[in-house]
């Protein structure tokens, strides 16, 4: 049986040539984390000796770029452990800055108990994050993906939330919701054109789901569109659309919400300092 050091060793080493020392570092950390092992516990008592029956299979998982977090079949997102897998996207920081964002303004609009839609939900986590920070709303998602739909609602069980989980598609209308109406529809739809997964990392194109990651280059911003259309006719009074964006579309997605019927059009930037969020509001007639 190997000691936490020397598995800790391994698993550095197998990340090192693709990911470079500090990621892979901090990836052996993440591995070792998920089987209870602290980075102060590996440091207090790096020669304790640690059971990793399938050392090998997560050394050769790590060596084929498969992302940490399906390795571990986890990811943290506000403070949450939630459950990912193949088939669902890996939830990012930045998205968590819209949660954060959506929470801002239902707060100043003193929503008291505010309907929530968010659309594209994939493994749940806006959803659920936002349910957990506004424990008063009623939160509705829907996603097009049975296998995001299992992994999200296997989430909510596992945070203790409700939250209703529906299959539905974004770019046909929405129609099993059809007659509701929401405060907020927040969505991360897919915004990343076929042809930028050259210049991709390997362990997102070849192992993360590309129909919640990408959109053909001929109409990029089709799921903008649409979601502010169906949006536009659910959302009550002094409602909000938030989105997340790509980075270099920002400009032709505010165009777009403008011709939709949108007004008081706010941009803010991610952590990196990039065009990342979009919250506006629909246009009074």
């Amino acid at each position: 049986m190997a000691t936490r050091r020397e598995i800790f060793r391994a698993l550095t080493e197998a990340g090192a040539e693709l990911y470079g020392e500090a990621e892979a570092r901090q990836i052996a950390e993440m591995v070792l984390e998920s089987r209870g092992v602290s980075r102060n516990m590996l440091l207090v008592d790096p020669n304790e000796k640690l059971q990793f029956p399938d050392l090998d299979s997560v050394i050769n998982d790590i060596r084929a770029w498969r992302p940490v977090q399906y390795v571990i079949s986890r990811e943290w997102f506000d403070d949450m452990a939630l459950e990912v897998g193949e088939g669902v996207l890996i939830p990012r920081p930045e998205t968590e800055e819209l949660v954060m964002w959506a929470v801002d303004k239902a707060r100043a609009a003193k929503f008291k108990q505010p309907r929530i839609l968010d659309v594209c939900t994939g493994s749940g986590c806006i959803a659920i994050s936002l349910k957990h920070l506004i424990p008063t709303a009623s939160v509705v998602a829907i996603d097009l993906s049975d296998e995001a739909l299992a992994v999200a609602r296997e989430n909510r069980e596992r945070q203790g939330v409700k939250v209703e989980f529906i299959k539905d598609d974004a770019l046909r209308g929405m129609t099993s919701i059809e007659g509701l109406t929401f405060d907020i529809v927040v969505s991360n739809p897919p915004y990343i054109p076929f042809s930028e997964q050259e210049v991709m990392h390997i362990n997102v194109t070849q192992h993360e789901p590309h129909m919640a990651l990408f959109v053909d280059d001929s109409d990029p911003l089709i799921f903008y569109r649409e979601i502010a259309r169906s949006a536009h006719r659910m959302l009550r009074e002094g409602g909000f659309l938030l989105f997340e964006i790509h980075e270099r579309l920002a400009d032709e997605t505010i165009e777009i919400l403008r011709r939709e019927g949108y007004q008081d059009i706010e941009l803010r930037t991610d952590f990196r300092q990039k065009p990342r969020m979009i919250c506006c509001q629909p246009r009074k007639e």
